[in-house]
């Protein structure tokens, strides 16, 4: 049997077993994919999932399920799904991504609305080893973009290396080329909201921009930074309103971390739960002052 033989007869092996625990989802204006977690339960990609009931799983041609969605987090753009009834499917084998390399061979898989599994074929185009932060607030564990055509339907369904095993769940939705979440993001993510039905997230409720700091002030004060975060809203209610923040301030450190731009604070505030208490450097009218800010979950999305 010659190499290529024997890669086909691999891949379409692996397509077929992998396909097994592949659904279609039917919850927008589009198609779209899922991966099953438990017998009842099922991981998609929130953008596809425009809505909460009226949720339709297609798990074979001919048969579908009703489902509805239980937890949502739009920041990973991962999606939790409900059914009222177990399912015929094994759970995915999830990967140790750990190890992946750029130029490893790996399939989209993907069931359409009629039940077939379709595929896409690649490689792992580009890789970063470490926490990203996505453009809607969340954090996923890895970058992971494979070089392969994600045709309509395929968010939602899974990445697949050459064991079969599921490296993460594809989207279109956190980044224009489209990429996968990993599978340790989705482990984490899944298993908060299927016990919460969100991922809570601390925030202080400010909207804020870089501002120059004078030099005469520096001196004055004795400051060694350059910039600040000049707060231009304050959220009413929110922790920093409850604090004593007001619009104006310019905010110079947290927790004794200089905060020259907005990225700065985000990192710290990753680092802390609702509930913990974060101290706030600022400059009030000319004058220096601390504050400290009790961290609150931030509000669902409505």
């Amino acid at each position: 049997m010659g190499i290529w033989e024997t890669l086909a007869n691999e891949l379409a092996a692996a397509s077929a077993d992998a396909g097994r625990s592949v659904v279609g989802v039917l919850g927008g204006r589009h198609p779209s994919s899922g991966i099953v977690i438990g017998k009842d339960a099922i991981v998609a990609a929130s953008h596809a999932v425009r809505r909460d009931e009226d949720i339709t799983v297609v798990t074979a041609p001919g048969e579908k399920m009703a489902a509805r969605a239980v937890g949502r987090d739009i920041g990973t753009d991962l999606v939790v799904l409900r059914l009222p009834q177990p399912m015929d499917a094994p759970a995915a084998h999830w990967a140790k991504t750990a190890d992946l390399r750029v130029g490893e061979l790996v399939l989209a898989l993907a069931r359409t609305r009629r039940g077939n599994v379709v595929a896409s074929s690649g490689v792992v185009s580009g890789l970063i080893n470490g926490p990203m932060r996505t453009w809607r607030g969340g954090e996923i564990d890895q970058f992971i973009r494979p070089d392969l055509t994600f045709y309509p339907g395929f968010s939602g369904g899974p990445l697949v290396n050459h064991r079969g095993e599921f490296v993460g769940l594809n989207t279109a939705g956190l980044h224009r080329s489209g990429i996968t979440v990993p599978a340790s993001t989705i482990g984490r993510v899944t298993a908060e909201l299927l016990a919460k039905g969100r991922i809570e997230r601390p925030y202080l409720g400010l909207a804020m921009q870089t501002v120059p700091l004078p030099e005469s002030l520096r001196a004055r004060l004795n400051l060694t930074a350059s910039e600040g975060l000049l707060v231009v809203h304050v959220e009413p209610e929110g922790p920093a309103e409850k604090a004593g923040m007001m619009m104006g301030d310019v905010l110079l450190t947290a927790n004794g971390q200089a905060v020259p731009d907005t990225d700065s604070i985000q990192e710290i505030l990753r680092g802390s739960k609702p509930g913990a208490q974060i101290e706030l450097g600022l400059l009030r009218g000319g004058v220096a002052s601390k504050l400290s800010v009790q961290l609150q979950s931030r509000p669902a999305a409505k």
